[in-house]
């Protein structure tokens, strides 16, 4: 019930943390990635000392390559980024960076600007069809749930959650892209899809136990007020959803610091956006519900 009367201060809260993750969004902007720009990525090691990363630049500025990015990688590495690469001039940049010892190139990935569009809108509708599939479940999952808040409301409600649990690991993102260079790709995508299933699952643990009250109460005659529902729903459930999370967490926390370092910023995604979504679940999901029966019932 604690969370129930006090859920004016979560909304609070909650506007205050959304504030900053998209006003981080609007000022640094999602650094987006290879997948999406296009442009070619070159990993290159260094077996003698890495040079300085401006000396780097300069060497590979020798040809002509357009914009060039250079970021280390570990302690004898970097990530080379510049536009599409023709085999040629892949051979010239290799060649011009030997200069400062032997090197070895690790990896080198190229992708179209074309095929980088057409992945970005692949990705924008799968998130906006997970979407739509969750509202339409939920719509349907609690048809026989009308009183006193709609059945509709509920899948409105669950995608209203959604929306903070994409746009809170996301203004994460564009921060840790900001100050480490970490960029926007497949996995990224693939974090937060996996995070909508998760955050409705636990949204769904709640609604379902709020139904199963709602039904109980029709059928024995027990008039409750909705708000007492709601926070007894949450109080049967908290230890549940608190108890998964910690054990996901751990996994993930164990990724990010013993994982391979192409996953590091993947776990990191799915760590900001488990607790984001734990949150959102407990302290704002179902306590959006009392208002909305309030609207309801007016």
């Amino acid at each position: 019930m604690y969370i129930v009367r006090h859920r004016t201060l979560f909304f609070i809260l909650t506007g205050l943390v959304l504030v900053a993750a998209l006003g981080s969004i609007i000022a640094f902007g999602l650094p987006l990635g290879l997948d999406f720009k296009g442009g070619s990525l070159m990993q290159v090691a260094y077996f003698d000392g890495r040079p300085d990363l401006e000396t780097i630049k300069a060497q590979v500025a020798t040809v002509p390559v357009g914009e060039i990015s250079v970021r280390a990688l570990g302690e004898n590495a970097v990530n080379i980024r510049t536009s599409v690469l023709t085999p040629e001039a892949h051979t010239a940049v290799l060649a011009a960076l030997s200069g400062s010892g032997t090197t070895t190139e690790l990896a080198f990935t190229s992708v179209g600007p074309s095929l980088g569009s057409q992945f970005a809108n692949k990705a924008l509708w799968a998130l906006l069809a997970v979407v739509l599939a969750i509202v339409l479940y939920i719509a349907f999952a609690f048809r026989k749930v009308s009183r006193p808040v709609p059945s509709w409301c509920y899948g409105l409600t669950a995608v209203v959650i959604l929306l903070h649990d994409l746009a809170i690991p996301a203004g994460f993102y564009t921060i840790l892209g900001y100050f480490t260079g970490a960029e926007v790709d497949a996995l990224f995508v693939t974090a937060l899809l996996a995070l909508l299933g998760y955050s409705v699952n636990d949204t769904i643990v709640i609604f379902d136990r709020v139904r199963e009250h709602l039904r109980t109460n029709e059928k024995t005659g027990v008039r409750e007020e909705f708000a007492d529902t709601v926070g007894k729903s949450i109080s049967e459930t908290i230890t549940r959803s608190i108890n998964t999370s910690f054990t996901v967490a751990l996994a993930l926390i164990a990724l990010v610091f013993v994982g391979a370092a192409s996953t590091q910023n993947f776990a990191l995604v799915l760590l900001v956006g488990v607790i984001a979504g734990t949150y959102s679940s407990i302290l704002l999901a179902a306590p959006l519900l009392v208002p909305l029966s309030r609207f309801f019932t007016k």
